[in-house]
């Protein structure tokens, strides 16, 4: 009896460590605790199958100077699970997701979720591997138009290193009616299994690539006092167009590597659209309606760069509206709304364009008006002049050779990192 006791006592504690190492780990947020985003993104609709979509924005997109084009966003994601890899700013050793329906009509079911450091492809390291739960419970439905909170895991995370967060969508996204919540473009690549849920596997059994993030707002962790966050709000030159994919090469990353390695306690996330406009919508929404939402809501946020217009300039061809005087009224809107919540903003001058398929000289004239404007009205809190560092100075409508992707509209790597690198880290503290 002795001998059975004590088999039953070994027993259940095997049994009890189980099931702790199989549950959540997770524990509600302290109330002492300085929560700010280390990796965000600025979303889009993708309308139901038979409705129709946005008109396009921008000019005809290219394939990326680093490589083949990128996969487009799979047509459908049903009882299927998604990994999504994602990038970090800043470390932290306590983590949350937060996952978004801004721009779903009915509820999105969240059959399970998981984050893990990723080791490589779509393999993430075994030791890392922690379920994520919502209010306590494995499963949740993100309302309609709502955002849902994840509870906090104890998760060490390293600054500048990737994350792999799972999504098992029992239901499906791209099927039903409810337009899915997305960011196109994202110069990363994702994966989406086999059928099933996969969340917490160490290698998932992978059924097609994306190059698009599904349902993602951001990625907070736990940071010290005194560590913030800057936002970088803009178009397609923001969110790394013609970079090459999966090195994160765009301009905001070369700013976070910059700060990391000189031991700045800030976070830098990428609100960039492709496509984007200050005055219309198209790719996403304007930048005037998703302002607050995507800089001023941001957790963490205390600055904003602001590299915007060159899409409602280029789609305007020879049309004298939206004219110079409009786009600086704009400016002067997200100025207003910036200073009234206390957020530092800067004004980066546009990129040359000459050669892009939008290009006129009468978009040029305003380009050069707006960029003066920045520059010497002193109504930015500073200025970032990308223009001056990657137009030809033989040619100032045109990108160097040594900055331009060759559309003549995106920088390529070597612009990218150039622009990280001008940015002056000062403005920042």
């Amino acid at each position: 009896m002795l001998a059975v006791n004590a088999f039953r006592r070994v027993l259940f504690v095997v049994v009890a460590a189980a099931l702790v190492a199989l549950a959540p780990a997770f524990a509600a947020s302290k109330k002492d605790e300085n929560w700010v985003a280390t990796w965000a993104t600025a979303l889009v609709i993708r309308p139901a199958p038979g409705t129709p979509g946005p008109a396009p924005a921008g000019p005809p997109p290219a394939a990326a100077a680093g490589g083949p084009p990128r996969p487009p966003p799979p047509a459908t994601v049903k009882d299927q699970t998604l990994r999504q890899i994602v990038h970090t700013s800043i470390g932290g050793e306590r983590v949350r997701v937060v996952l978004s329906n801004l721009f779903g009509t009915s509820p999105l079911e969240i059959g399970g979720a998981g984050i893990a450091l990723r080791r490589e492809g779509a393999a993430v390291e075994p030791a890392s591997i922690k379920m994520l739960a919502f209010g306590g419970k494995p499963k949740a439905a993100v309302l309609a138009g709502a955002t849902l909170v994840s509870d906090p895991v104890d998760l060490k995370i390293a600054p500048l290193s990737d994350l792999a967060i799972d999504l098992y969508i029992p239901g499906d996204i791209g099927v039903g009616t409810s337009p899915a919540t997305t960011h196109n473009g994202a110069s990363q690549t994702s994966y989406v299994s086999m059928p099933g849920n996969h969340v917490g596997v160490v290698e998932l059994p992978v059924d097609k690539t994306t190059g698009a993030w599904f349902v993602l707002a951001r990625v907070e962790v736990a940071a010290e006092r005194g560590t913030h966050a800057v936002v970088t709000f803009g178009d397609s030159i923001t969110d790394g167009a013609r970079s090459t994919a999966d090195m994160n090469a765009r301009w905001p990353d070369e700013l976070a590597r910059r700060l990391e390695q000189k031991g700045a306690r800030v976070a830098v996330l990428n609100a960039g659209i492709s496509g984007n406009r200050v005055l219309g919508d198209g790719a996403g929404v304007s930048a005037l309606a998703r302002f607050d939402r995507d800089v001023l809501m941001q957790t963490g946020v205390t600055h904003v760069i602001v590299l915007e217009g060159i899409n409602d300039i280029g789609l305007a061809r020879a049309s004298a509206s939206p004219s110079a005087d409009d786009l600086i009224a704009a400016h002067r809107q997200l100025i207003a709304r910036a200073h009234a919540r206390g957020v530092k903003i800067y004004g980066a001058t546009l990129t040359p364009f000459e050669g892009a398929t939008y290009y006129t000289p009468e978009g040029e004239a305003k380009r050069r008006a707006l960029n003066n404007w920045i520059r010497t009205s002193g109504e930015y809190d500073g200025v970032i002049d990308f223009d001056k560092l990657t137009s030809d100075p033989a040619a100032p409508s045109k990108f160097s050779a040594a900055a331009d992707s060759g559309d003549h509209l995106h920088p390529g790597d070597t612009g990218y990192k150039a622009m990280g690198a001008l940015v002056d880290l000062g403005l920042l503290k």
